[in-house]
């Protein structure tokens, strides 16, 4: 059960130990390595979230991954965690520490949503607007592909939902004959 109030405590302290211990950058690759695996394998979460598998078991888990691609503290924050049975929380745990670490930083998430792949210059040029519109000193952009878009683009931001999609402007065209909007005009 994700615990948003936990995890970014954990984040905190762990972004303020980095901090402290000049290892910042060190531990944000750390968490995005584990962020990364966690989406990747639905297997090694559900062997955090089992209530089955011994502490001993799953810290034994957690370093033959780790082992060697992450630094002596977050492999200690991790052990941590098994010791004081926190590890469930540790996908939400990284997520916490990417935005803590983000909000720092001043970048951006940016999410672009399309109906194909675009290109390396149409990302950088969607970059550089969102950039300059927004006045953002840094953006972080990820892709994703929705057939259903049909065409167009979603640009999701701070909260922001742009959606300039083919599939948006045909549902707007349902909606206004669904609604009769023309006929009452005539």
């Amino acid at each position: 059960m994700p615990n948003a109030r936990l995890a970014g405590r954990y984040a905190k302290s762990i972004l303020d130990l980095a901090t402290e211990q000049g290892q910042l950058e060190a531990v944000y690759a750390d968490m995005k390595f584990l962020q990364a695996v966690c989406k990747a394998s639905s297997e090694f979460v559900n062997v955090l979230l089992s209530p089955i598998i011994k502490a001993d078991q799953k810290n034994s888990i957690i370093n033959a991954i780790t082992k060697d691609k992450v630094s002596l503290l977050t492999h200690s924050f991790t052990n941590l965690l098994v010791k004081k049975a926190r590890e469930a929380a540790l996908p939400e745990m990284a997520t916490a520490f990417i935005e803590q670490y983000n909000a720092i930083k001043g970048i951006h998430q940016v999410t672009l949503t399309t109906a194909v792949d675009v290109s390396d210059e149409m990302k950088k040029s969607i970059e550089d607007k969102v950039k300059a519109e927004n006045k953002f000193l840094s953006v972080e952009l990820t892709t994703k592909t929705d057939e259903r878009l049909i065409g167009g683009f979603v640009l999701e931001f701070n909260n922001n939902l742009l959606d300039a999609s083919i599939a948006r402007d045909l549902k707007d065209i349902k909606k206004q004959f669904l609604n009769n909007e023309f006929i009452s005009k005539i």
